[in-house]
């Protein structure tokens, strides 16, 4: 007994980590609560110097558009049950039907089909399923927050900003694909070796990924602009102008990406023990066999660690695409600078808020997808080194 209370922190200890530890999660959540809230609402209530109005939203009510008891009961109860298949039942799901040596891949394609699945019956079922619901529900079927999703339905149609989540799928996924295909085998390989130069080349690695964006963006902008003339010799006519091409934007941030990748894959790599790849190669595989069998199904979660790493780099750079790419075809954070910039109205503002917000939920739903794997990943090697 005495040993366990000469480890146990003081009463005092535990407290101030715990009352630190709250404030800063309520001080890094609040933006994030705040403008979701400001988005829903009507720019009288948006704007309001009264919180407890930006909150229920008075004005939005009295235009007929708010929240029952029952929406906010039910909403916040899928939306529970949601995380709580997520972190348990989708896991299961994927482990036993994945195929061997697949099961990234079956990761990827049941967060998919989840994904698909909420927004489906969050959006399209279960509006239908309230209205009855507060039909025959009497006052708990009365609006008693202000809710209104038109600011979203502006952003996104009137708006065309549906356009520029897809130039953002397009650059993220073509981002992560090749920095992870490139960077576990680079990775690997470097591993693997014990020569001075494999160290030599992570160290020329590691000096690249630290320097600037800027310094990088501004060495491409002039091959980028003249790209036609300068390769008009080797491709005649059809040589392909790269500014504003969201590929060539891609091999950009891979190239900026790809040392950070390839530093944290090869971390990953060397807590996994040589004795695997020696006993796979002693029952006959190749190395690239040893790599894809037996390698590769123990690295998944470090490879969708260092995965999320390479999305979050693609997905809210703003410098690399804002300077690369043209207005008709760029990404949702310059998107999103551009309205800010442009909002003349306490509307145009408001619907502006609503586009931040709209980034938001994809990096809610690939970290609440993938958490378990992050949480493994990051405690089986990156901090290792």
């Amino acid at each position: 007994m005495k040993d366990i209370n000469l480890i146990r922190q003081p009463i005092g200890l535990r407290l101030s980590s715990y009352f630190f530890l709250i404030f800063w999660c309520i001080v890094a959540a609040f933006p994030i609560f705040w403008i979701t809230v400001i988005s829903v609402k009507l720019p009288i209530d948006a704007f309001n110097s009264n919180p407890l109005n930006v909150i229920f939203g008075p004005a939005t009510l009295t235009q007929g558009k708010g929240l029952s008891f029952i929406d906010i009961t039910v909403g916040l109860a899928i939306i529970l049950f949601t995380a709580k298949l997520t972190t348990g039942w989708l896991g299961r799901m994927v482990n036993k039907y994945s195929p061997n040596g697949y099961l990234g891949f079956g990761w990827i394609i049941g967060s998919m089909a989840f994904g698909i699945s909420f927004i489906v019956v969050f959006f399209a079922i279960m509006p239908s399923m309230l209205s009855v619901l507060n039909d025959y529900a009497g006052e708990l079927g009365n609006n008693i927050i202000g809710f209104s999703t038109q600011h979203y339905s502006t952003v996104w149609f009137e708006r065309d900003f549906i356009n520029n989540f897809k130039n953002s799928l397009l650059v993220t996924t073509g981002v992560v694909t090749i920095s992870l295909t490139f960077g576990t085998l680079a990775g690997y390989g470097l591993s693997r070796s014990g020569s001075n130069l494999a160290f030599w080349i992570l160290i020329i690695a590691l000096i690249f990924r630290a320097l600037p964006h800027s310094v990088l963006v501004t060495g491409y902008l002039p091959f980028f602009i003249n790209s036609a003339e300068i390769l008009r010799p080797i491709f005649g006519d059809a040589a392909p102008t790269l500014y504003g091409m969201p590929w060539a934007t891609v091999a950009v941030l891979v190239a900026i990406n790809q040392p950070f990748t390839i530093w944290m894959l090869r971390s990953f790599f060397q807590s996994i023990p040589s004795e695997l790849d020696e006993a796979a190669r002693v029952d006959g595989c190749s190395h690239f066999q040893a790599f894809r069998r037996v390698i590769m199904p123990i690295m998944w979660p470090g490879v969708i660690t260092t995965g999320l790493f390479s999305f979050l780099l693609a997905y809210n750079d703003f410098l690399v695409t804002s300077m690369l790419l043209e207005a008709q075809n760029t990404t949702m954070v310059p998107a999103i600078v551009s309205m800010f910039n442009m909002e003349t109205t306490t509307t145009d503002q408001v619907v502006a808020v609503a586009a931040a917000v709209s980034i938001i939920a994809p990096l809610f739903f690939l970290v609440m997808f993938f958490q378990r794997q992050i949480v493994s990943g990051l405690t089986a090697g990156a901090v290792k080194g």
